[in-house]
C-alpha cells in the first residue's frame, strides 16, 4: 500500500481503536477518489496486521471486561436513538459525501439512502428494547421446573462492508451487533469508506459507548479484511459482498467456527405477469434494475414479460429509458451516475459483448456516453437486452451494472422456474393487479425477498438475506438481531427432596430417611 506525502492537503481520516484515532503502522495510508471525476477526495490510513491486532485485542477487552455487554437493554436503545438523531442534524452533509464517495445520484443519496439509514438506526433502537429473556413453559417431567432462554451477546464481531450502499450497510452492521452488547471491528471498502468513517467519528463524538466497544479499521480487503476474519479472537463475522468472497471468508472462519453471516450476490427476477399495470410495472422494474446503475446485489437484472406483453413492454421500456439522464452525480436531475471505477466498467462491458456474443439482441444503450463530462469517469449507458435465454451468462452471472435482460414466457409456472433457475436467491419482485395470484407466485420464488409493485424498499423490521449462493443467515429484523446472540437455556428445578430427582432414583441408592 503506497505512502501518502506527509504534506498531502488532502482531508485525512485515520483508524479508530480503543477510542482515539491514530495512524497507521509506518504510516501507511491509501487515496479515495471520486468516480465521477477521478479527483483524489480524501487520505486515509492502511491498517496493518499489528493494527488489526490491536482493534481486534481492544475489541476483546471491552467485551470480556467492559461494561457494555451487560448494560441493560433499555439503556442501549437509548443511546441507538441519540446515534440516529446526530445522523438526522447531518443528513445534508452526509448525503454530498455519499455521493461524492461512491457516485450515486445526489437525489437518491438526499432522499432515500441517508434517510433510510436514519430510520433503520431508529428500528435498531426500538429493537434492542427486545428484553434478552424468554420465557418457556413449566416443565412437569421428571420434576416441575422453570425454563427461559436468556439471550448473551456473541461476543467480538468483525464486520465487513462493500462499497456500493455505504452508509445503509454501515448502519445495518453496526445497529443490531451494539443493540444487543457485542463489540465491534468494522472495516469499510477502500472504494467508499468516508461515510462510514463518518458513522463512527459521530459515535465517537458522542461520547455514549465505551472505549474498545466500536473499532475502525481501513484498508485492502485482501490484506486487512482477509486477517481480520482470520483473527482467533474474534467470534463473529458479517460480510456483504461478492459470492466468490463469501466462499473465502467462510473457509477462512472454518478452523475457529465462527459463525458467519454472508449476505451475498444476485441474480433477481422482476416478473410482470399478464394483468400487470404496465404504466406502474415498466417503470418500477426499470427502477429495480437501474437504480445505482444496476450495482446493488437485490438489483432485478432478469424481466420476465408474458409473452403477450412482451414487444409493447419492450417498446415501453426503451423509450423510457431514452429519457433517463446519466451524468454528474451531484445534480439533483441525474438519475444514473458514474460506476465505481474504471475496473468495474471493465468487466460490465465485457459482459455487453457476451451478451452479443450469445446472440441476445440488443434493444438500447451498450455504450460509453459521450462528452467532456464523461470522459472523466466511468459512465456507461442503461443497456438493454432482449431475446435473451435464460441459460446464458447474460442471465445467470451477477454483472453489477445497467445491464438489463429481458425474458419473454409463455406460462406463469414456466416463469416461475426459469426465475428459481439460477444459483442465487436475493429477492425478486412481482408486477399484477391480483394481489392474491401474485403473493401465491411470490411464496413460490426461492429467495429471500419478494416486492409485490415495488422493488427496493427495505424495511428494517423484515429479515434481509438470501437463498442458495446468495448467503447464510439474516441482517434487520428480530431476525437479524438473533444473529448476534447466543441463547443460553436456564433450568430452574423446584423438587426440593432427593428423591424426587431422577437422577438419585436412577443412579444412587434410596437413603433410610428418604
Amino acid at each position: 500500500m503506497a505512502l501518502e506525502p506527509s504534506n498531502s492537503d488532502l482531508p485525512y481520516h485515520g483508524l479508530y481503536i480503543n477510542g482515539a484515532w491514530r495512524d497507521a503502522e509506518g504510516g501507511r495510508a491509501f487515496t479515495v477518489t471520486e468516480p465521477a471525476t477521478g479527483a483524489p477526495l480524501a487520505r486515509v490510513a492502511s491498517a496493518s496486521i499489528a493494527d488489526v491486532d490491536q482493534a481486534v485485542a481492544a475489541a476483546r477487552n471491552a467485551f470480556d471486561h467492559g461494561p457494555w455487554p451487560h448494560t441493560p437493554h433499555y439503556e442501549r436503545a437509548d443511546i441507538l436513538h441519540k446515534l440516529a438523531k446526530m445522523i438526522e442534524e447531518r443528513t445534508s452533509e452526509l448525503a454530498e459525501l455519499e455521493s461524492r464517495d461512491g457516485g450515486v445520484p445526489l437525489r437518491a443519496t438526499t432522499f432515500n439512502d441517508i434517510p433510510l439509514g436514519l430510520h433503520m438506526m431508529h428500528v435498531f433502537g426500538e429493537l434492542a428494547r427486545r428484553s434478552p429473556y424468554e420465557p418457556l413453559p413449566w416443565n412437569e417431567f421428571p420434576t416441575l421446573a422453570w425454563s427461559f432462554v436468556w439471550r448473551q451477546p456473541y461476543g467480538v464481531c468483525a464486520q465487513i462492508i462493500p462499497w456500493n450502499y455505504a452508509f445503509c450497510m454501515a448502519i445495518w452492521k453496526l445497529g443490531p451487533a451494539l443493540a444487543t452488547g457485542n463489540t465491534v471491528v468494522f472495516k469499510p471498502s477502500s472504494l467508499s469508506p468516508l461515510t462510514s468513517i463518518a458513522l463512527v467519528k459521530m459515535i465517537d463524538e458522542s461520547g455514549l459507548l465505551p472505549k474498545g466497544v466500536v473499532n475502525l479499521v481501513t484498508g485492502p480487503g485482501g490484506e486487512t479484511g482477509e486477517y481480520l476474519v482470520s483473527h482467533p479472537l474474534v467470534d463473529k463475522v458479517a460480510f456483504t459482498g461478492s459470492t466468490d468472497v463469501g466462499r473465502k471468508i467462510m473457509g477462512i472462519a472454518a478452523p475457529h467456527i465462527k459463525k458467519v453471516t454472508l449476505e451475498l450476490g444476485g441474480k433477481s427476477p422482476s416478473i410482470l405477469l399478464p394483468d400487470a399495470d404496465l404504466e406502474k410495472a415498466v417503470d418500477g422494474a426499470l427502477f429495480g434494475m437501474f437504480y445505482h446503475a444496476g450495482q446493488l446485489c437485490e438489483a432485478g437484472t432478469r424481466c420476465f414479460v408474458h409473452s403477450s406483453l412482451y414487444d409493447e413492454v419492450v417498446e415501453r421500456m426503451v423509450a423510457r429509458v431514452r429519457q433517463l439522464r446519466v451524468g454528474d452525480p451531484l445534480e439533483l436531475a441525474t438519475d444514473i451516475g458514474p460506476l465505481i471505477s474504471f475496473k468495474q466498467r471493465d468487466s460490465v462491458e465485457r459482459y455487453i459483448k457476451i451478451g452479443r456474443d450469445e446472440g441476445a439482441r440488443l434493444a438500447i444503450g451498450g455504450n460509453r456516453p459521450v462528452g467532456e463530462l464523461y470522459d472523466k469517469g466511468p459512465y456507461l449507458e442503461p443497456t438493454i437486452f432482449t431475446h435473451v435465454n435464460n441459460k446464458s451468462r447474460l442471465a445467470q452471472e451477477e454483472i453489477f451494472g445497467p445491464v438489463f435482460s429481458v425474458i419473454s414466457y409463455d406460462e406463469i409456472g414456466e416463469a416461475i422456474t426459469m426465475a428459481n433457475d439460477s444459483m442465487y436467491g436475493l429477492a425478486g419482485a412481482v408486477w399484477s393487479k391480483d394481489i392474491q395470484q401474485a403473493v401465491e407466485v411470490a411464496k413460490r420464488l426461492r429467495t429471500g425477498t419478494v416486492w409485490i409493485n415495488d422493488h427496493h424498499v427495505l424495511n428494517p423490521h423484515a429479515p434481509f438475506g438470501g437463498f442458495k449462493e446468495s448467503g447464510i443467515g439474516r441482517e434487520m429484523g428480530v431476525a437479524g438481531l438473533l444473529e448476534y446472540t447466543e441463547p443460553t437455556h436456564i433450568h430452574v428445578d423446584f423438587q426440593q427432596k432427593r428423591s424426587g430427582k431422577i437422577w438419585w432414583d436412577a443412579l444412587l441408592p434410596p437413603l433410610d430417611d428418604e
